[in-house]
């Protein structure tokens, strides 16, 4: 098990600009106890560098809230790299696909709850969980889905299985326990969540990690504990203790499972009266025989599909009590940050409401027991009582975040340690503004820079993108319908290169990081609503602050009379607050003497960070492999990685690019 180590901040800055007025006012507030502050940071001005800060002098548990996958993944990116010694850990969803299960009475059409998991995040979310129970220099980032529940803390931590080079273990018993714990035995592959056996030797393959447990287990005695690689073998560390957490974070004792099948039984009997007696004759019969499945399986194998819509029995509480989250997880003194506080905070608030109509429908109908409710994620309220001490980052704070952070604990910062000024803004009208666009765009490229172009719809941005293509532009269109770390490559792409511009709705406005791109085009910029609000407008605007030739065109529709463009509200204050920050901008760097500079910024892979990170692991070497040996491997390797290709698993080609890459230097 890893030994618990402060945070150690690694850059080669230091606080400059307004960065170490907002650290020193932020660390004053969390040493009074000061439960809500917010750090009003204008994009571009190193709002995550001034998290690191904060996190390195509090060295608490922390969790960093995003509100969608890809802004997580870029956190936690920049994360990795300021504490490369840490446990900097990703937990976002792991669905790829996620069709609920659903009812929709107008029709009498049952829709089966439907999913596709990506393992490779699943892996991620184990080894944060195994991280909070095992370390204090644990950094989360997470979007909202950490708010859902993940199954009892208490039952995770207590049937973990805790092993000693000496110990004296009967190979069958083990066996039987990794089972229990929801370990599957391997067949022909071997990943996560599985163990292996071959005579006295038993490995097992971590649901949170890339490297394999190998055991030697002669004379029901632990002989030898071995970490390896899980794709050669090679020795990584003789260990003297480990500990195996569940392959799943739904996972319960046999005791707890008959206790919760009584209780199932006997609140069925309940509804199915309740029925009855109503008149709903197949409603209940239907309720009995789904339910009745769902036991026989419970008690055979300890699980069934749909087992979280039995979490009230499984973890024995009241109906309509809070589940267990991944808050649950840390300890009581973490601390929270909410970046990009004026869209997540919001998102926390809208998850409970919709979950329960759906459930609701399923329960009336007898799909479901009214248990089910409880399978749900945090209310609101639910959520603050969780939190002991919450920063909000946004360089628009909505009324949540002002309501609640007294004035002399709003920090703000405005200054860029680059010298970097927020761009300038025109406003143009949609007249001709597919050939000025075009324009602008090849004078970025040009500058070896690249571009946005952010639309109103869909079937706009589909139309745009297939137009810039057959102008021979290297486009890409980034929507919600693109895998979780596809979307991730894209945006590597458009740093790298790869493609010069990238043509979407409103996935391009918060935390992305793009220092590279020195355009943006906004179109129907006068179509007043939320994608065109003045919140939503200076965040879009932000994303070319990163470089020194910055600057957004505002596309609107021309005035009948005169043929300028007409002006909302929302453009103008837009406007008006993006030149007030340039001006003082533009003052600090005369009084100081700085000259403006674009940001440069490597470009991480997040997969191949994690890998590199994960639980403080040493780097993967092959000098122990005879010289053939590496031959025939490197061609196995190349054969994946074509496949991967193929599938567009790019993440998966890419890490074993590296892996090729390295073996051919040691050859």
């Amino acid at each position: 098990m890893p030994e618990a180590q402060p945070f150690q901040l690694v850059s080669d800055f230091s606080p400059t600009g307004d960065q170490p007025q907002a650290i020193a006012q932020l660390l004053k507030g969390l040493k009074a106890g000061e439960r809500h502050q917010t750090l009003l940071g204008a994009t571009g001005t190193g709002k995550t560098f001034t998290m690191a800060n904060i996190i390195h002098e509090v060295q608490r548990p922390t969790l960093v809230l995003a509100h969608n996958k890809t802004l997580a993944a870029q956190l936690c990116s920049e994360f990795q790299g300021f504490f490369p010694g840490n446990a900097v850990s990703y937990f976002v969803s792991y669905y790829d696909y996620y069709q609920p299960e659903a009812y929709l009475p107008t029709t009498d059409t049952y829709i089966e709850k439907d999913a596709s998991i990506n393992e490779e995040i699943a892996k991620y979310r184990h080894a944060a969980t195994f991280n909070l129970l095992t370390r204090r220099d644990v950094l989360v980032v997470a979007s909202v889905s950490c708010i859902y529940g993940l199954g009892n803390v208490e039952d995770y931590e207590a049937l973990a299985i805790k092993l000693t080079r000496g110990e004296a273990v009967q190979r069958d018993k083990f066996l039987r326990r990794l089972t229990d714990i929801q370990y599957r035995r391997s067949a022909m592959e071997f990943k996560q969540g599985m163990f292996h056996v071959l005579g006295d030797t038993v490995e097992v393959f971590p649901p949170g990690g890339d490297t394999v447990f190998r055991l030697e287990m002669p004379f029901d005695e632990i002989e030898t504990i071995q970490e390896v690689d899980s794709f050669t073998g090679e020795l990584i560390a003789d260990l003297n203790e480990i500990t195996i957490f569940p392959a799943s974070h739904n996972v319960t004792t046999q005791e707890k499972i008959e206790r919760a099948v009584a209780q199932i039984v006997a609140d069925l009997d309940v509804r199915e009266k309740e029925m009855l007696s109503a008149g709903e004759i197949a409603k209940a019969e239907r309720l009995r025989q789904r339910t009745e499945y769902d036991l026989e399986m419970l008690r055979e194998t300890g699980y069934c599909t749909g087992i979280e819509n039995y979490v009230r029995y499984l973890n024995n509480t009241e109906p309509g009590q809070p589940p267990s989250t991944l808050l649950d997880y840390f300890p009581k003194d973490f601390l929270l940050f909410v970046d990009e506080s004026h869209i997540t905070v919001p998102q926390i608030g809208g998850m409970f409401e919709g979950n329960f109509s759906r459930k609701q429908t399923l329960v009336e109908y007898g799909f479901r027991l009214p248990s089910s409710h409880d399978n749900r994620p945090l209310k609101f309220g639910e959520f603050e009582e969780r939190v002991n001490q919450a920063i909000y980052v946004s360089a628009t704070p909505s009324r949540y975040e002002k309501e609640h952070t007294k004035k002399q604990y709003i920090a703000e910062q405005v200054i860029r340690p680059t010298g970097l000024l927020d761009p300038k803004v025109e406003v143009k009208t949609s007249k001709n503004q597919i050939d000025d666009i075009t324009e602008e765009i090849n004078q970025a490229i040009k500058r070896g820079e690249r571009a946005l172009i952010t639309t109103l719809t869909k079937k706009m941005s589909e139309k745009l993108n297939d137009y810039l293509l057959e102008q021979d532009f290297k486009v890409r269109y980034l929507h919600s319908d693109i895998e979780t770390l596809e979307r991730i490559e894209i945006l590597r792409q458009l740093r790298t290169g790869e493609i010069d511009l990238i043509v979407g709705i409103n996935l391009l406005r918060e935390g992305l990081d793009l220092p590279e791109v020195s355009y943006i085009a906004i179109l129907d910029a006068d179509k007043q609503g939320f994608l065109r609000s003045r919140d939503a407008l200076i965040q879009t605007i932000g994303r070319c602050a990163r470089n020194v030739h910055g600057h957004v065109t505002l596309y609107a529709t021309p005035d009948p009379k005169t043929g300028k463009p007409m002006w909302t509200d929302a453009m103008r204050q837009a406007v008006d607050e993006t030149n007030r920050r340039r001006e003082i901008q533009e003052a600090y760097n005369k009084k100081h003497g700085i000259t403006p500079k674009s940001i440069e910024k490597a470009v991480h892979d997040i997969s191949e960070e994690q890998r590199k990170m994960e639980l403080r692991r040493p780097k993967r070497r092959h000098e122990k492999i005879p010289k053939d040996e590496k031959k025939r491997l490197i061609e196995e390797l190349e054969q994946q990685m074509e496949l991967a290709s193929q599938n567009l698993e790019f993440e998966k080609a890419a890490d074993l690019r590296d892996e090729i890459e390295l073996l051919r230097r040691e050859l």
